[in-house]
């Protein structure tokens, strides 16, 4: 098994290889500046992101599982540590799901004991950038820098160089900042599900309510740590998703399968 997921990273990082001569074209992409965005349904099917999704596709990149499979992956973003991760991460633990975290500079220098729990139990570190800045504001250079800083402050606190993921400060994004991320050797992952959750509070059968009317098949969803409603409804969402069938999964199940020639388990 061993062999076959070092023949795996060897495949999938071949596939996500950007050739030569397109690192020449980074600066004739279009630079349209988009806000992530798609079209909500109640009939529990993928949102429509329209000509969003199809930017999203030339790149390399994600906001859902487009296999059918009755799968959905929990994300999480993280600026700063407002006291509800500890019950996050005990719940994921106590029902065994996986989870990815994207965090900035600042969480990770100053939650270090959380960001350490979240790697050792097995969820995925995403990247948020250092500085919470918006891409399309940035050069190339600028962005990597961004990149970097968290990769090397993971590295000190957790051994991770590279992280794999990287989720675009606000959901703001162009064609040339995709592209500029996966030459970098990232991929980007936005989001199918989301709440409005980083301000006022509504309670936590609100957020339980909101996702649950707005599930699907394959769905990325993004929740902030900073929420006290997220926190509290996280267990009773897990257990009405696992009623409807759903399976919860890591990002590294949909990376992988879409490109390693064999089942990921």
């Amino acid at each position: 098994m061993r062999a076959l997921r070092v023949m795996a990273i060897s495949v999938m990082m071949l596939c996500l290889t950007v050739a030569p001569w397109q690192n020449a074209q980074i600066k004739a992409y279009d630079q349209t500046t988009f806000g992530w965005g798609y079209k909500k349904n109640t009939e529990h099917n993928p949102p429509d992101a329209g000509k969003y999704g199809n930017i999203l596709d030339k790149y390399d990149s994600y906001y859902v599982d487009k296999s059918g499979e009755k799968v959905v992956y929990l994300t999480f973003d993280l600026g700063y540590e407002a006291g509800h991760t500890e019950l996050i991460l005990d719940i994921l633990k106590q029902q065994k799901i996986p989870a990815a975290f994207f965090l900035a500079g600042h969480y990770i220098t100053s939650a270090t004991d959380l960001v350490k729990r979240m790697h050792e139990e097995g969820h995925v570190i995403g990247n948020h950038s250092y500085n919470h800045h918006d891409f399309t504001t940035l050069s190339e250079e600028k962005i990597k820098e961004e990149l970097n800083k968290i990769d090397e402050e993971l590295d000190k606190t957790i051994g991770v160089r590279h992280t794999q993921f990287v989720r675009p400060p606000r959901g703001d994004f162009s064609e040339r900042t995709l592209a500029i991320t996966e030459k970098l050797g990232y991929t980007s992952v936005f989001w199918s599900a989301a709440l409005v959750d980083w301000g006022s509070q509504n309670g936590q059968q609100s957020a339980y309510k909101d996702i649950v009317e707005h599930i699907h098949p394959g769905a990325i969803i993004l929740l902030h740590a900073t929420s006290k409603d997220n926190a509290l409804a996280l267990e009773h969402l897990i257990d009405e998703l696992r009623k409807r069938g759903y399976q919860f999964k890591s990002l590294e199940y949909l990376l992988w399968k879409e490109h390693v020639p064999f089942q990921y388990e």
